[in-house]
């Protein structure tokens, strides 16, 4: 009867060295769980935080890029009405620095598109490529009346119709881009 009490003293202390080894075993497993549950969703706020630090550059490349094709298109167009004016007044020393002014601001406005190409979204560059459109066609009447000598009025007329639909081109493209930095949402 000793041996079975001994026997049953051992098993009982091995039974419950095995339970608490299972135990500890499973605490374990749970940790190293818990653990990789951690990891993974640090791996995923990093990644969505990248995405959004990603996507806050690309919105302020896109309004730089904005701001510039916005102020070099309305620089551009203001040259041209300048030059218009000038040639009005038939004032050659007028119209000669209104035209080198349109060749600078028509060079700046060429950069700041170019750079909009790489940048801007398709639905935007829509309307700066019209914007451009127009203003370009402005320019070429704009250098062939140069050419011809002085201007008539019906030529300056035609000239001025122009200008008013680049205005309500460049607007068009100022609302677009607006529309997509969500500055009108935003104040709405």
């Amino acid at each position: 009867m000793a041996i079975v009490g001994v026997v049953g003293t051992l098993g009982a202390a091995l039974l419950t060295q095995s339970r608490a080894d299972r135990l500890k075993r499973h605490e374990l497993e749970a940790t190293a769980h818990q653990q990789r549950e951690d990891r993974a969703h640090a791996e995923q706020v990093r990644q969505q935080e990248a995405r959004i630090a990603a996507r806050r550059e690309l919105t302020d490349l896109r309004r730089t890029c904005y701001i510039s094709l916005n102020t070099t298109a309305r620089q551009s167009q203001t040259a041209q009405i300048n030059l218009m004016h000038a040639l009005r007044a038939r004032d050659d020393a007028e119209i000669q620095a209104c035209a080198e002014q349109l060749e600078v601001r028509r060079l700046a406005l060429r950069d700041s598109y170019a750079e909009a190409q790489m940048i801007v979204p398709a639905t935007v560059m829509t309307d700066a490529r019209a914007a451009s459109r127009q203003l370009n066609d402005t320019y070429g009447l704009l250098k062939r009346l140069l050419a011809g000598g002085h201007a008539s009025d019906s030529q300056l007329d035609a000239l001025e119709a122009e200008t008013e639909i680049s205005w309500a081109l460049l607007s068009d493209l100022r609302g677009a881009m607006r529309s997509d930095l969500g500055v009108d949402e935003a104040s709405a």
